[in-house]
């Protein structure tokens, strides 16, 4: 019996970690590698700039396609990354602007860090939401995450949570202004692929530690 228990958690853990590899490769091929190579591509081919840009800018949204049919919904991240490309796209064709194109990350960064600070005055704050729907309500640790929320610490640390990331985006969305107006596209093309992922990856794992931590004092206490 000892030996069943423990085999389950170790297959369930390399699940998740399978699961997980596929996400950050699925991130570092459509979301980051393929625009700057397609751009770079272009650029040789002798396109203009915002022509290259626009057209680098359906990798991202074919990632987005490929999650509403692996998920059969369309989530608010990827909304929110659909609209920014589509402001971008539209902004840039207009006033033939690569600066405006390569804004687009900064509509739903701007609209996220938003949204997770005015959720600090509702019933749950957002990343208590998000972190729920994407571990998954009906799975073990998404129903242990909906317990914990009766404990007060628990719930602070997720308002803390989410203070940090609706602050942190805000700092992320005036960050890539400055990006772009201060650099080359090619450079603020590619901080704008990478930064999100670096500042949302350092976020996650704090947010995951502090959860930990309470966990652990619930168990003790």
């Amino acid at each position: 019996m000892d030996a069943s228990r423990d085999a389950k958690p170790t297959a369930g853990t390399k699940s998740e970690i399978a699961g997980r590899l596929r996400s950050i490769a699925k991130i570092v091929i459509i979301d980051v590698a393929a625009p700057l190579i397609a751009y770079s591509l272009l650029r040789s081919a002798g396109m203009s700039t915002v022509t290259a840009l626009v057209l680098s800018g359906v990798f991202p949204a074919l990632g987005v396609a490929i999650g509403v049919i692996q998920h059969r919904r369309l989530d608010v991240v990827g909304a929110l990354v659909l609209a920014g490309i589509l402001a971008g796209t539209v902004l840039g064709l207009i006033s033939h602007s690569a600066r405006l194109v390569l804004m687009e990350g900064s509509v739903p960064t701007v609209i996220f860090g938003v949204a997770c600070l005015g959720s600090l005055w509702t019933r749950r704050p957002l990343m208590f939401g998000f972190s729920v729907e994407f571990i998954g309500p009906d799975t073990a640790k998404g129903r242990e995450m909906i317990s914990l929320w009766q404990y007060e610490g628990f719930r602070h640390i997720f308002r803390i949570i989410t203070a940090v990331w609706g602050i942190g985006f805000l700092l992320e969305a005036a960050l890539r202004v400055a990006i772009v107006y201060n650099t080359s596209t090619s450079t603020a093309l590619s901080l704008s692929k990478v930064m999100p992922y670096v500042w949302g990856g350092a976020s996650s794992w704090r947010g995951r530690s502090l959860t930990a931590d309470t966990r652990g004092r619930r168990a003790n206490g």
